[in-house]
């Protein structure tokens, strides 16, 4: 049968169930969140002369619940108007209202009895066929669904987001003993397609997939630092970005998540009878002392880290002696293993460096490897019957770049299990079988396809799925030209593509040179072209400042005038060339990373897309056309009708205090991403697929080359003049610094169209003219150098 999900039901509003609705919410959703009725009035309620039966009193949960979620950060909604997409309500009032909702999620308190008399009620209310599903961590699933009706049973299952569920990928399904078949295939595309979810299907197991994997990593790694002697600063920079792993490391990472949840985890972990490392999940007595103590964390404000204030009121970051259980002042971490991957950009190639490592680290690394290596290996069939599924719960879940069987590859099967029979770690048997059949990998690339190993047939299999994925690490042998910072590919159907290589894919003059190069084969051999690229860390961050600087310092203005003349070229050319250009934005796309998506002919922007025209941070104004797109954008806005500075004056506060959008939705209202033209996809995995795909239709649809505009209408003298006011009260408040006001003077010319007696019309290249030549005055003031210098240093420009 054809399902469309158009209302949810979230039964209680606690951390995950309120964030769970938000990002329903986030998707267009019609969501009911309801939890409890209070037993007794608050003394605020008591002052009122409130009673139990006051709808404010019976709703206090759920409303308190919810407001602290939209005030809590990240935040857990695209934009706040989403918020009213969410109706809220009690069991006792609203619950009957689930006849009329397509999916019933519970999200309730983590107890058996609890959840099952719930469901006693749900089953009688619920209208036939509605999904029923619980977000449960560690329950078993056949247990909650004991003595349902028969439908209920054939539509229930687990469905477990991560917290906090806008931003973490992972969203594993698990079936009970009676589900459907066919509802666990919609949820597991529904949740792909629409929730933008890495969908895992799981076995129902302890912990499932993720946490039991995750969470044996997370203690075994506690023990084995607290064996060796090592610190929390020490094993937090060795578990980071150096392998692959968020920078919370893992002590980090505990006092986030807090203690007592990954405990509670360990102690129904721990009583598997069946597993043989169950041993492993006891608590390490370090965990033990801090449970005792309550250092739970950052919800008790001390774990493994604590705040505090300094006597000039500075905050510092101390850390806990694991030997003394005394804080102190948090040290640079330095090993000489680390030091050796510093110029190794290449994960994969990491790897092999740091096992080799002499130091403690690298002993490290082997101990920890080793045990998570053969913990992972042991858990198929139990948990899993393919390894894919195991690194995609892993990576989705804890945000890992590489998964253990990725990993283990990247070191080398072979040469780990060498390794780990000397740690006496022996992997399962069938790693042995494996490697006797002549197999070396987990995983291999055919054809542009991702093979993994498949256990039972002891051959390759196509990982399901990736036909509606582009992943451009495995089209290599698709490329048809490259230099050290870019890469063009044929990505099929008459589309190239192009992707850049640089940090943060930023724009220096090999990835200006790609990507002019790709302009040129694009229109020659093909019929349209993306500019995208597989990174987890930026689209791109905008322009190198390292050569700005240099030609800055040596005052080589013609130099530095040729280079942004070179650089609105190429961003123009994304709109003025004979094929259509599409981005494929995601994660940060900053200034000169901005721009070329402000140019596109389209957007295909990744949910979580944080755009913004920044460089007045650094003492400068856009220059690659992103003052005049903007100038041009709300000239276009003027001929719908809208108040004309008003509009102005929003797009010029956003550049003047270099907002940077948190999510594709608010660039939308920020005016970076055009509704009606460009899209917002929800799967990262999804992105370069989807945009080859808005190519292909463009160009199908008679695509035409634009022509330049000319009728740009700027507000000149008279705009000029209100930001002039705006800037001077802001100085003489102290809001901003002399030379803030010195930039946004500059940025006020640009984007009001020079000093024009009347509103006129004037051409992008006028602006564009207008743009450089500001851009270029600053370029030699001291206090810009100053920002740039401290920026490429330090990482943050100063205010001066």
């Amino acid at each position: 049968m054809n399902r469309s999900i158009k209302k949810v039901a979230v039964l209680g509003s606690g951390i995950m169930g309120s964030r769970i609705a938000c990002h329903f919410a986030n998707i267009g959703v019609e969501v009911l969140l309801l939890d409890i009725v209070p037993k007794e009035l608050n003394a605020a309620e008591q002052a009122k002369g409130l009673t139990l039966d006051h709808p404010a009193v019976r709703n206090r949960i759920v409303n308190e619940a919810f407001q602290n979620t939209l005030k809590s950060t990240p935040a857990s909604l695209y934009s706040p108007k989403f918020a009213s997409r969410v109706k809220l309500g009690n069991f006792d009032d609203n619950l009957a209202e689930i006849k009329n909702y397509d999916w019933v999620l519970e999200a309730i308190v983590e107890r058996l009895d609890i959840k099952r008399s719930l469901f006693e009620k749900v089953d009688a209310l619920r209208k036939p066929g509605t999904l029923i599903t619980s977000n449960t961590s560690g329950i078993p699933i056949h247990l909650m669904s004991e003595g349902r009706s028969d439908d209920f049973q054939q539509h229930f299952c687990g469905t477990h987001f991560f917290n906090p569920p806008r931003y973490l990928r992972l969203f594993e399904v698990i079936p009970g003993p009676r589900t459907n078949p066919q509802i666990l295939d919609f949820l597991l595309h529904y949740g792909d397609l629409f929730l933008g979810k890495t969908t895992v299907l799981c076995k129902d197991t302890p912990g499932f997939i993720a946490n039991r994997l995750g969470i044996h990593a997370l203690v075994e790694t506690i023990r084995i630092a607290a064996e060796m002697g090592l610190t929390v600063e020490e094993v937090d920079k060795l578990t980071g970005p150096v392998v692959g792993r968020p920078k919370s490391g893992t002590f980090r990472l505990s006092d986030v998540v807090g203690l007592d949840t990954t405990v509670n985890v360990c102690n129904n972990l721990v009583q598997m009878p069946h597993d043989e490392s169950r041993a492993a999940f006891e608590l390490p007595p370090i965990m033990a002392k801090l449970m005792e103590n309550k250092w739970l964390g950052d919800k008790t404000g001390q774990g493994f880290y604590k705040k505090t204030k300094d006597e000039k009121g500075k905050t510092v970051i101390l850390a806990l002696d694991l030997a003394t259980l005394e804080y102190k002042p948090s040290v640079k971490v330095k090993f000489a293993t680390l030091e050796g991957t510093k110029t190794i950009d290449d994960l994969k190639k990491r790897f092999g460096v740091l096992l080799k490592g002499t130091d403690k680290a690298g002993e490290f690394y082997r101990r920890t490897f080793a045990s998570g290596f053969r913990y992972a290996s042991n858990r198929i069939p139990e948990i899993s019957d393919e390894l894919y599924r195991i690194d995609q719960a892993i990576c989705a879940g804890f945000g890992w770049e590489m998964g253990l069987f990725a990993t283990w590859d990247a070191i080398g099967v072979k040469k780990m299990v060498e390794i780990m029979e000397s740690l006496d770690a022996k992997p399962a048997q069938w790693v042995y079988d494996m490697l006797a059949a002549g197999n070396e990998s987990f995983y291999k690339v055919q054809n542009g396809q991702k093979l993994y190993y498949d256990i039972p047939s002891q051959s390759y299999k196509a990982i399901p799925g990736q036909e509606a994925f582009i992943i451009l690490e495995n089209k290599s042998q698709n490329i048809i030209w490259k230099n050290a910072g870019a890469s063009i590919y044929d990505l099929g159907d008459g589309i190239a593509g192009v992707e850049f290589h640089s940090k943060m894919n930023t724009f220096g003059a090999e990835v200006v040179e790609g990507l002019n190069r790709a302009y040129a084969v694009a229109e020659k051999d093909f019929r349209g072209l993306v500019v995208g690229n597989d990174s987890n860390e930026a689209f791109s961050a905008g322009a190198n400042l390292a050569m700005l600087f240099m030609f800055a310092i040596e005052q080589d203005y013609d130099e530095i005038n040729m280079m942004i003349a070179q650089f609105q070229q190429t961003m123009m050319r994304a709109r003025y060339s004979s094929i259509p250009v599409v981005t494929a934005a995601h994660s940060l796309a900053l200034g000169g990373g901005c721009e070329l998506n402000l140019h596109a002919d389209k957007v295909v922007a990744h949910a979580e897309t944080y755009m913004g025209l920044v460089e007045l941070g650094v003492g400068l104004i856009p220059a690659g056309g992103g003052t005049k797109e903007m100038a041009l954008r709300c000239s276009d806005l003027y001929q719908a009708g809208d108040p004309e500075l008003n509009i102005l004056q929003s797009a010029f506060m956003n550049i003047a205090q270099a907002k940077v959008s948190t999510s594709a939705q608010e660039a939308v209202e920020m005016n970076y991403i055009k509704v009606d033209r460009d899209q917002i996809v929800l799967n990262r995995s999804r992105l370069i697929a989807e945009a080859k795909q808005a190519a292909i239709d463009l160009a199908e649809n008679g695509y035409t080359q634009p022509k330049h505009r000319t009728d740009i209408k700027v507000q000149g003298k008279t705009g000029i003049a209100l930001f002039k006011a705006g800037i001077g009260s802001m100085r003489m408040a102290n809001y901003i610094t002399e030379h803030d006001a010195k930039i946004a003077d500059k940025l006020a010319y640009v984007i009001c169209g020079g000093d024009l007696s009347y509103p006129q019309n004037v051409t992008e290249q006028y602006l564009l003219d207008l743009e450089r030549e500001a851009f270029l005055s600053l370029t030699g003031e001291k206090k810009t150098m100053e920002r740039m210098q401290g920026l490429l240093t330090g990482g943050k420009p100063p205010r001066n």
